[in-house]
Formats: structure tokens, C-alpha cells, sequence
């Protein structure tokens, strides 16, 4: 269960990635744009200020997110992956959501060839950090002897691919691939760990007890401590993002 809330306690850190990425995209006067994975779609009416005209729609697969939708835009329930529209639409965006889905290189293709419009654009942006210390301490961790019985099949090594693969993927169209290593100094206690609790902790805490959960995030928060030690300034978190922004030929 995705908590909007928590989420929400760094939204400007993570929202920079998603100006960024939409930054990109060429298409001057779109009549169709849709957010695939949108959360609580706050980004999503942003794009109204630059495509006033567009018919807007959000897509999650969270009712929690959903249900903090603003007004601004259309706002839909339903997993990325089942999201069929009913014409071709105009512009695709995708942010911070094809991590999770293994499938997401088939899900590109099928975007690109069936459901975008000719000279439509598909931008996403997945991040691009699962070797940095913040995704290895959850892997040791899931792993150790005190919790791989419970925890160690949901662990995750490299689900997203490289810019230059995803460039392979798309080369048939005109693509833009970049990356980019923000360094967020967040604020507060356990900076580190309320950031990842919020997304890759997810699945393990929905797995374990209220009793269990409290051991496992001590043990994170030490361990996640010791690996970005907090300043005087705050905690620096080095996270690097992966952008794509391709335009189908028309």
C-alpha cells in the first residue's frame, strides 16, 4: 500500500526529475496526454499549464494515491499495464513507475507501435541507483540470516536497464537519453530511510508484522545511518535518475 503522506515528505526532490523529463518533449499542441502512474497527480495537472487544451488522464494502480487527486485532469484506478486507450493518444509520460514492472521493455514497445499516435512522444524516467548504498543495505539486509527468511525473494537487483539499452530498445524512432545523479540534502532524523520507506521499502514492510516491521526499520536505520551520515546541513543522498524521451516517426 502506497502511503500519499509519507511519499509526499521529500515532493520536491522528487518532483525535479519529472520537469526535467517533461522539459524534453517537443509536442507544441497535444489533444491527448496521459500519466501513466501518476500517484496523487500533482504533476500530472502541471502539465495543463503548458497543454491547457489537452485532454489530461492519470493513471495508478494506488486507490490511496488516486484518492488525493486534484482537479485539473481525468484520474483512473487501474494498472499501467492494463491501460488500453481507446484511440491513440498524443503524449505518454512515465515517472518514477517502470521500475517496478518487469515487464517494462514490453510495455515500451507496445506503447510505441500500438498506442501513441504518429509523431506522438513517450518520455520516462526510472531510477537509475539500485547499485548505491541505499538499495545494497536493503539487499544485505533482506538476505541476512535474521530476515531472508522472510524477506530474501523480494529482493531486487537490476530492474531497469542503461541509457544506452534503452536507446537500443527505441532506435528505430528519435530518442533522447540522458542521466542524471541529483545529490537531495534532505532534512529531519532517519532522512534516508523515511525516503525509502516510502518506495522501496514498501514491499517488505507490507510482508512482515507491526512488531516485526519495527525490528526490520531499526535495523535499517542503522544501517542506512552509518552509510550516509548526517551533517550539520542535513543528509546528502546521492540519486541517480535515467531519462527517455522518444518520438515515434509519423
Amino acid at each position: 500500500m502506497w502511503d500519499p503522506i509519507l511519499y509526499g515528505r521529500y515532493a520536491g526532490e522528487r518532483a525535479r526529475p519529472f520537469f526535467e523529463l517533461v522539459g524534453r518533449i517537443g509536442a507544441e499542441h497535444p489533444a491527448r496526454v496521459v500519466d501513466l502512474g501518476c500517484g496523487t497527480g500533482e504533476l500530472t495537472v502541471q502539465l495543463a499549464r503548458r497543454w491547457p487544451d489537452a485532454d489530461l488522464h492519470g493513471v495508478d494502480s494506488s486507490p490511496e494515491m488516486i484518492a488525493k487527486a486534484p482537479a485539473g485532469a481525468r484520474f483512473e484506478v487501474l494498472d499501467a499495464r492494463d491501460w488500453k486507450p481507446a484511440e491513440p493518444v498524443d503524449v505518454i509520460v512515465s515517472n518514477a513507475l517502470l521500475q517496478w514492472l518487469p515487464e517494462h521493455r514490453e510495455l515500451i514497445t507496445r506503447w510505441m507501435a500500438e498506442d501513441l499516435a504518429p509523431g506522438g512522444w513517450l518520455a520516462f524516467q526510472v531510477p537509475g541507483n539500485f547499485d548505491f548504498p541505499s538499495h545494497v543495505v536493503i539487499r544485505d539486509l533482506c538476505v541476512s540470516a535474521t530476515w531472508r527468511d522472510d524477506l530474501g525473494d523480494l529482493v531486487r537487483y537490476a530492474p531497469v536497464g542503461d541509457p544506452v539499452e534503452y536507446l537500443d530498445l527505441l532506435a528505430e524512432h528519435a530518442v533522447d537519453t540522458w542521466e542524471t545523479t541529483y545529490v537531495h540534502v534532505l532534512q529531519g532524523e532517519d532522512a534516508v530511510l523515511n525516503w525509502v520507506r516510502a518506495t522501496a521499502l514498501r514491499p517488505m514492510l507490507g510482508r512482515l508484522t507491526p512488531d516485526r516491521q519495527a525490528e526490520f526499520l531499526a535495523d535499517a536505520a542503522r544501517l542506512l545511518g552509518e552509510a550516509y551520515p548526517r551533517r550539520a546541513f542535513g543528509t546528502p543522498f546521492p540519486f541517480r535518475r535515467i531519462f527517455v524521451v522518444a518520438r515515434k516517426e509519423s
